[in-house]
C-alpha cells in the first residue's frame, strides 16, 4: 500500500435520529490499482473509531502508507498518529475550498473558486504560497478575513503533494475517489429512506462499492510507485537525484 484515501461518508442508518458514519478506506496499490479496503460504521468520525480502523488494516497485514489524503475531520490525523505516525498527511483540496466558500457571500463564489483553484493547482509550492497570498490580500481588502483565515489554517497538510511525483498529483489532491462513488451510493440509500440496522446499510454499500471498484481510474505512471514507496525522495514532484538527495 502506497497511498491511502480515507473518508467518513453519512448515511440514514439505525433507530437513532443522527446519522450513522461510516468510515470508508481506498487503498492506492504498488502495481497503480485502487482497492476499498474498509467501510467500518463509526461514531462521528471520532479518534477511536478511526484508530479501529487503521488497527484492524494494519492487523490484517498492511504496511503504513506513504501518504494518506482526507478531509479536515480531526479524527482521522489522531488516529493516524496513534497508529501510522511514520505516514505523510494531504487533506483534500475539494473539502478545503468548499470551507472557504462558507466564509463568502454568494456573489463571491465565482471568483473566489477561480483564485482557489490557481492556489490548489500551482506547478509548484512556492508559486502555491504565492497564489495564496494573493487569494488572502483580496479577502483582506473586501473584508473577508474568515475566508483568509480558514484557507491558512492547516496549510502544511494542504501542500504535502509537492512532496510526490507530479504524475499522482491529480490523484493526491482530493478525496474524490471516495465520493464519487457516493453521488450514486447516496441516491440509492435515500431512495430506501432509513435502513433500520447500520449492518444493512453498511453490506449494501461495500456491495455497491465493490461494484464501482470496477471502474476506479488507475494511478498514473505506476512505474512511480515503487520508488515512492521505498522512500524516494521528490520536491515540486520531481524525483530529488545525485547529491541533492543525500
Amino acid at each position: 500500500m502506497v497511498y491511502l484515501w480515507v473518508d467518513g461518508v453519512y448515511v440514514k442508518a439505525g433507530l437513532e435520529k443522527e446519522r450513522a458514519a461510516l468510515l470508508v478506506a481506498i487503498a492506492g496499490l504498488v502495481d497503480g490499482r485502487k482497492e476499498v479496503v474498509a467501510v467500518v460504521p463509526g461514531y462521528r468520525e471520532s479518534v477511536e473509531s478511526w484508530a479501529g480502523v487503521l488497527r484492524d488494516l494494519r492487523d490484517r497485514g498492511l504496511p503504513a502508507p506513504r501518504l494518506v489524503i482526507g478531509d479536515g475531520h480531526l479524527g482521522i490525523w489522531g488516529a493516524l498518529r496513534n497508529v501510522w505516525p511514520e505516514a505523510d498527511e494531504q487533506r483534500c483540496w475539494n473539502h478545503k475550498v468548499l470551507n472557504v466558500l462558507e466564509q463568502l457571500p454568494r456573489t463571491q463564489h465565482r471568483v473566489a473558486k477561480a483564485k482557489l483553484g490557481a492556489v490548489a493547482y500551482a506547478p509548484t509550492r512556492a508559486e502555491a504560497e504565492r497564489k495564496r497570498r494573493e487569494f488572502e490580500a483580496w479577502c483582506q481588502q473586501h473584508g473577508y478575513g474568515k475566508a483568509a483565515e480558514t484557507l491558512g489554517r492547516d496549510w502544511e497538510r494542504m501542500v504535502t503533494f509537492y512532496r510526490y511525483p507530479q504524475e499522482h498529483w491529480r490523484h493526491l489532491r482530493t478525496v474524490n475517489v471516495v465520493e464519487s462513488p457516493f453521488a450514486a451510493l447516496r441516491l440509492r440509500t435515500d431512495a430506501a429512506k432509513r435502513f433500520k440496522k447500520v449492518e444493512r446499510a453498511t453490506a449494501v454499500i461495500w456491495k455497491m462499492l465493490m461494484v464501482a471498484q470496477t471502474r476506479f481510474r488507475r494511478l498514473n505512471a505506476p512505474e512511480l510507485l515503487a520508488k515512492v514507496y521505498v522512500g524516494v525522495r521528490y520536491e515540486d514532484g520531481i524525483e530529488v537525484t545525485g547529491k541533492e538527495a543525500a
